[in-house]
């Protein structure tokens, strides 16, 4: 029921059987912890000397003998060192001795007639390697094993805390961007204002001998999918010089000064590559215009006035050009636009009709496609489509053709890749009642009359009641017949009934309205409204302007710029206009009930109705009215 509009979001979920990968970090973790565990508990135990219990008459023995090189003798025990220790590592002691041994001095009068140190603890010689051994060692491999596991995360990370300073740009040697012109299609103008830059990186002493300076920036702006990063390789491809890539988000860290610092390596990079192209995409991210409010940001700041501060320390003579893109140019600072930096701007536009067939022609080369195939019907279907989106409209074709156990591309499958891409996959395990399929075919065939009862409206190409993936129940697809960029009050107005002829059906046939016209609704007063705030057609208001677009390329919001008295009668006129057409579309439809009932019969049984049926079923039922295709006034 919703015309749904062109464009969409492909969504690829991770299979459940996947397995995630184990971060190579996390066995640097592991190891780690292993080689803590064992420095800390098994090596210092390893590193102790043994302990051998003998009696005190064995003792005193070995004492004799000359065995001792130490005793050490306190209340409870005696111990010796050996003269061997050094090869047994193994102390001797006596067990607990009673006390008359302990105040026999026999056996110190042994120790001092044998000349053996007994007044101090004994300590070990190898003291030294033991602390080497069981703490140092453990303490240098932990060191070496940190340090390489930050060097891992940081080269997964593009370079670490003492690299944040360089710049992380990609430097594509000369030939190498592997885009030249011939790549770039629907943009002539663009291409045309570029050719100049080209010819100065190519032969810059024309230019120099005249005096001529060439802009040191220009910046690419246009809507997203428009083709600006292309366009930019495209140039360096072209003048065949190194292309420095960057987006502006690489230049912010969370360290003040490390934007400032990467601008200034990169500038130095540049010149001593020269000549070059510098692209910097999204600048948006650290050009925005500087303030004092909420969102301010040093960093982006201090970055924003040292790009600046190079633009204007370098001199363009040396070969060194500064492209950038943006999409929303309305929240650059004004300092980044003045003559000397990017003074020059370049539109990178959505294709008109004729950019929308060379656009499939390029996308369409490596592509086996049937001879046959027509890109002037598929870019009649696609009012508004970006580069993108017709190169997803190719893909998609491609995809289908396999899926379908084809060998070439023929027009079904580009057919039904714009309506994947426009509306989605047919949903059709979603089983309608009859019932509510009756009450489809009716709102579809009531958008579909009212469309071929009206004048100045776009032949109808398809029209289905087959619920989609984006939600809609059904649609009417149209193609129009040749592209316009103005419109009038009358064709906005009968845009709008054509937008009510789906509810007005209903309300005929059932007498009764459902929530299928909702997107019709949403449409239909926003249509209205810009005829009143935006294009300035009211009879009431006149030429003035009460609404202002947020965002030139980007989300299509609008601030209201008037009183909440004058916002009232607006919505009292806007609510006029839409009851009035309306009430167009009910006297219509009531007019030829017959016809939208037996082609509503039609829609129900075959659920899909192409533009040609279609004109051949109102034909027979209204012979009287000749409806054009969309091939007549091509």
């Amino acid at each position: 029921m919703q015309k749904p509009n062109l464009g969409g979001i492909l969504q690829v979920n991770d299979k459940p059987g996947n397995k995630k990968k184990i971060p190579i970090f996390a066995y640097y973790i592991i190891l780690l912890g292993i080689v803590l565990i064992i420095s800390y508990t098994m090596l210092p135990k390893l590193m102790e000397p043994d302990y051998k219990e003998i009696s005190f008459s064995e003792f005193v023995q070995k004492v004799e003998n000359d065995e001792a090189q130490q005793v050490e003798v306190n209340s409870k025990q005696y111990t010796m060192k050996p003269k061997d220790f050094e090869t047994s590592n193994v102390y001797y002691v006596t067990g607990n001795i009673n006390n008359e041994f302990h105040e026999s001095t026999a056996l110190l009068s042994l120790l001092d007639e044998k000349g053996i140190k007994y007044d101090s603890p004994i300590v070990s010689s190898n003291i030294w390697l033991e602390i080497l051994i069981a703490y140092v060692l453990p303490t240098v491999i932990m060191v070496v094993l940190f340090v390489i596991l930050m060097r891992s995360m940081n080269k997964r990370m593009g370079g670490g805390v003492m690299s944040f300073g360089k710049n992380t740009s990609k430097i594509y040697a000369e030939k190498s961007t592997g885009k030249t012109f011939a790549d770039v299609a629907g943009q002539d103008e663009a291409k045309q204002n570029l050719v100049e830059i080209i010819d100065f990186l190519n032969n810059p002493g024309k230019y120099t001998a005249i005096g001529a300076k060439l802009p040191k920036g220009a910046l690419l702006v246009g809507p997203p999918g428009t083709g600006k990063t292309l366009m930019a390789k495209a140039v360096a491809g072209e003048a065949k010089v190194p292309f420095f890539s960057l987006s502006g988000s690489e230049f912010v860290e969370m360290f003040v000064g490390v934007g400032a610092s990467r601008v200034r390596d990169l500038f130095r990079q540049a010149v001593e590559n020269a000549p070059c192209i510098v692209f910097i995409d999204e600048i948006d991210a650290i050009g925005k215009s500087r303030d004092n409010g909420l969102g301010s940001n040093d960093e982006r700041e201090q970055t924003l006035n040292q790009l600046l501060a190079e633009m204007d320390g370098f001199d363009s003579s040396k070969g060194v050009v500064i492209l950038a893109a943006t999409n929303r140019p309305e929240v650059l600072d004004k300092a980044l636009l003045r003559p000397g930096r990017f003074d020059r701007r370049i539109i990178v536009d959505l294709p008109d009709q004729k950019g929308r067939v060379d656009i499939l022609k390029v996308h369409a080369r490596n592509v086996l496609m049937e001879p046959d195939v027509d890109f002037e019907v598929v870019a009649r279907a696609t009012p508004g489509a970006s580069g993108a989106d017709l190169e997803n409209i190719i893909n998609e074709a491609a995809l289908r053709a396999v899926r379908a156990g084809k060998v070439r591309v023929s027009q079904q499958e580009l057919d039904e890749a714009i309506e994947v891409i426009i509306a989605g996959e047919e949903k059709k395990n979603r089983v309608m009642s009859n019932e509510e399929k009756k009450i489809v075919a009716y709102h579809e065939t009531g958008h579909a009359l009212v469309t071929s009862l009206l004048t100045h409206t776009e032949p109808v190409h398809k029209i289905t009641i087959i619920p989609r993936t984006s939600g809609t129940l059904g649609y009417v697809m149209h193609v129009a017949k040749k592209e316009k960029v103005l419109l009038t009050k009358k064709e906005l107005l009968e845009e709008i009934i054509i937008l009510t002829g789906g509810r007005a059906s209903e309300e005929i046939e059932f007498d009764s309205v459902t929530t299928g016209a909702s997107n019709d609704i949403e449409r239909a007063t926003e249509m209205a409204r810009n005829i009143i705030t935006t294009y300035g057609m009211s009879d009431t208001f006149g030429f003035v302007n009460w609404q202002k677009k947020n965002s030139m390329y980007l989300v299509d919001t609008k601030t209201m710029n008037c009183s909440d008295a004058t916002f009232a009668k607006i919505d009292a006129e806007t609510h006029a206009i839409i009851a009035d057409c309306y009430q167009k579309a009910l006297a219509l439809l009531k007019d030829h009930k017959a016809t939208l009932d037996a082609i509503a019969a039609v829609l129900y049984e075959k659920e899909n109705l192409t533009g040609d049926e279609f004109r051949k079923l109102f034909s027979e039922l209204e012979p009287d009215i000749v409806l054009a295709s969309a091939d007549e006034g091509v």
